[in-house]
């Protein structure tokens, strides 16, 4: 059997690597739903980043949950933009949820451009939000945006099936709604922290 070593002799002989901790992304974007900032290590959404939220099927509260977001954001001077959303906005019910009209933008393109807008929304810094909901998007797609997210230091909300949940992805925050057994908010990953056990539970009034 080999000698027995002290840690700190193998640390001091600089002959153990020492791991560095992934930085926790800033938190100056709350969610607006408590429950689930008190799981996200930023205690919101990450800074000039992009979100990944995996859907059962369209319409199923994925707008009510960045809805706080938005409403707060479109009182600022950058708009948000939707990039060819799949129903169209109803006026009355986002004025009703604080959004203003006036900084909400609908860009229609087709579903082979879809990323490409989102990018250039993003990248152009005069977006302080943009929203896509592309059919494919693989890694290379999702890093580019990653990227024009941090350039145009805008907040980007990619919604997508839940079946690509199997794919990997560079999204600092990848996030799932679940609806059965229970309605429930599933965090699958989110960068400089360790994803929670069980899914927050749906914040009243979302589903």
């Amino acid at each position: 059997m080999g000698a027995v070593v002290a840690l700190s002799e193998l640390l001091d002989a600089r002959q153990v690597w020492r791991g560095r901790a992934v930085p926790v992304p800033a938190g100056a974007e709350p969610t607006g739903w408590s429950a689930l900032d008190a799981v996200l290590p930023a205690q919101g959404w990450p800074e000039a980043s992009v979100t990944e939220i995996l859907l059962p099927a369209d319409g199923v509260g994925e707008l009510r949950l960045v809805m706080p977001t938005l409403a707060r954001l479109s009182h600022g001077a950058r708009p948000v933009a939707l990039v060819t959303p799949p129903y169209l906005p109803c006026a009355m019910g986002w004025r009703q949820r604080g959004v203003t009209l006036r900084n909400l933008h609908v860009v229609q393109a087709p579903e082979s451009d879809v990323l490409w807008a989102m990018e250039q929304c993003l990248r152009s810094g005069s977006c302080s939000a943009v929203l896509a909901w592309p059919r494919q998007a693989d890694d290379r797609a999702l890093r580019r945006l990653q990227m024009a997210a941090d350039t145009g230091r805008a907040l980007a909300f990619v919604f997508r099936d839940s079946k690509h949940l199997a794919q990997s992805s560079p999204a600092p925050l990848r996030l799932a709604l679940e609806l059965a057994p229970a309605p429930g908010i599933r965090v699958h990953k989110c960068r400089g922290g360790q994803p929670p056990a069980m899914p927050v539970a749906w914040p009243e009034g979302v589903h």
